[in-house]
């Protein structure tokens, strides 16, 4: 009998991406900030999210090394859309994880159905295959998408949102609950200082 998957948080988000950038939004959203569950602390939670989102095959399985890399993948990509969000810059530290990837990464070219040239990851491993989430970035910031991936402003929350507000100012991942604290946060802080 197989296992019930366990629901998590961003199994039903709000404010997606579109497709390719949402699998960015969604390793960056698999972990509720500040101590909040993470679906990248267990190789059984994180083997079927892996399968289901492109970075893991079918037959290949995770390892404690290879969740420690898209951990640290998650947060290189979570400090670049803090950075979207109108935060400092992600130092080279922040995006060493990154860059490695980029670095070691292999892709060939695929001709679909469709007549559209797709660059695929050439391997199966979690590892192999962050190469396509660089790829995702790498699109999104030709097509002008990338600048509305952000963070919510709520610096205990972090959590991915697209902005599709009109005129892109979205600044939380909800406002009836992180942009609610944090305005009421700030008129408290106003009030006090105006006595």
């Amino acid at each position: 009998m197989a296992a019930e998957r366990r629901q998590w948080p961003a199994d039903d988000e709000t404010k997606p991406a579109p497709p390719g950038l949402d699998r960015i939004q969604a390793l960056i959203n698999t972990v509720e900030l500040p101590d909040g569950a993470d679906r990248l602390a267990d190789p059984d939670d994180a083997r079927p999210w892996l399968r289901d989102n492109g970075l893991l095959a079918a037959d290949a399985d995770v390892g404690v090394e290879d969740l420690r890399l898209l951990r640290e993948v998650r947060e290189a990509f979570r400090a670049l859309v803090v950075h979207n969000a109108g935060g400092p810059a992600p130092t080279a530290a922040a995006l060493a994880p990154l860059r490695a990837v980029a670095a070691d990464g292999a892709v060939y070219a695929e001709l679909g159905d469709d007549c559209h040239v797709r660059l695929r990851a050439a391997g199966d491993s979690p590892r192999d295959r962050l190469i396509e989430l660089v790829l995702a970035m790498r699109d999104a910031q030709c097509d002008g998408t990338w600048a509305l991936l952000k963070a919510c402003a709520n610096d205990e929350c972090l959590w991915a949102f697209y902005d599709r507000s009109r005129n892109h100012g979205g600044t939380w991942c909800s406002m009836s609950t992180c942009g609610n604290k944090l305005k009421n946060r700030e008129f408290r802080a106003r009030k006090r200082g105006a006595r």
